[in-house]
């Protein structure tokens, strides 16, 4: 096994408050997206809504993913003033929220 070199995955489950309309979700989804395009050391952003079969989602119903190229580039990322204004629109909507960065590790078999 391997880290990956560089890469940094950004991992945040979310889970909205119930009172939080699906538009608003949404545009917020959108506006997560967009920092891709505002932030240079953000690579790449995937999300999607829990699917599981197995019930162990814990009430979280989001996903949200980002690629970073360092985690000097994750750092820039947290400090950089776009990102500040979409998790503080993001934040106070959520009943829960976690958050994981990671190195990936490539398996060799």
């Amino acid at each position: 096994m391997e880290e990956a070199k560089g890469l940094v995955k950004h991992v945040v489950l979310a889970k909205f408050k119930d009172e939080i309309p699906p538009d608003q979700i949404e545009q917020l989804i959108k506006g997560f997206a967009n920092l891709v395009n505002l932030i240079e050391p953000m690579k790449s952003f995937h999300w999607g809504k829990d699917v599981s079969v197995e019930n162990l989602h814990q009430g979280f119903t989001h996903v949200f993913e980002s690629t970073f190229e360092s985690t000097e580039g994750m750092a820039e990322y947290i400090g950089h003033p776009a990102h500040i204004e979409f998790a503080n629109q993001l934040v106070p909507v959520l009943e829960k929220l976690v958050v994981i960065d990671y190195k990936p590790t490539i398996v060799h078999t």
